[in-house]
C-alpha cells in the first residue's frame, strides 16, 4: 500500500496531464483538481492521495503551499511545475511523481472529468452544501485554526455521492 503523497507531486501530474490535452489550468482549478483526486483516493482506494490536510478558503479547499508556489501566476494558465529544495544539493528540483497502477488508473479517470470544467464550476462542486468545505467554512464561530478540513468528513460525505467519472 502506498504512502500518501506530497501535493506538489499531484499537482504535477495534473498539470502534465492536462498540458498534453491542451487544457490550461489555474492555480484556483489546480486546487480543486487535486482535492478532488484526494476526496476519490480516500473513496475508491480507501486511503489518504495528500499527506497534508486541506484548508476551508473562500474559494474552496486548499493546499496552502501548492498556492504559494503558484500564485504567481494569478488568474494566467500555470505554465511551470512545482518544485522543492534538493537536500544533498540545495538547489530546485521538480517535484516527480511515481505512481502505483491503481493510483495512477484512478488519477487519470479524475483528472480527466473535472480538468474539463470551468475554476467556477469547481469552486460550486466543492462548496457543496453539507460538503467538508461547507461545514468548515460555516462553522458558526467555533474555533478552527487552520480551518482544516478532515479526511473523515470527506469519506463521510462524499461515500454518499454518486462518483462523476468512470473507471475503465
Amino acid at each position: 500500500m502506498s504512502q500518501p503523497y506530497d501535493g506538489r507531486a499531484i499537482a504535477n501530474y495534473v498539470l502534465d496531464f492536462c498540458h498534453s490535452r491542451g487544457r490550461p489550468v489555474t492555480n484556483l482549478a489546480l486546487q480543486k483538481i487535486v482535492y478532488f483526486c484526494h476526496v476519490w483516493s480516500l473513496i475508491e482506494l480507501r486511503r489518504p492521495l495528500i499527506r497534508h490536510k486541506f484548508e476551508a478558503w473562500e474559494y474552496g479547499p486548499v493546499l496552502p503551499y501548492l498556492y504559494r508556489e503558484f500564485k504567481n501566476y494569478d488568474r494566467l494558465p500555470i505554465v511551470g511545475r512545482a518544485t522543492q529544495i534538493d537536500p544533498m544539493d540545495g538547489n530546485q528540483r521538480i517535484v516527480a511523481y511515481n505512481f502505483d497502477s491503481e493510483t495512477d488508473s484512478l488519477l487519470r479517470e479524475i483528472v480527466n472529468f473535472y480538468s474539463r470544467l470551468r475554476a467556477g464550476d469547481l469552486v460550486d462542486l466543492s462548496h457543496a452544501e453539507g460538503g467538508p468545505w461547507y461545514r468548515v467554512w460555516n462553522h458558526g464561530g467555533a474555533v478552527n485554526p487552520g480551518m482544516k478540513i478532515d479526511d473523515a468528513k470527506i469519506v463521510e460525505f462524499y461515500s454518499r455521492a454518486l462518483r462523476p467519472f468512470s473507471l475503465q
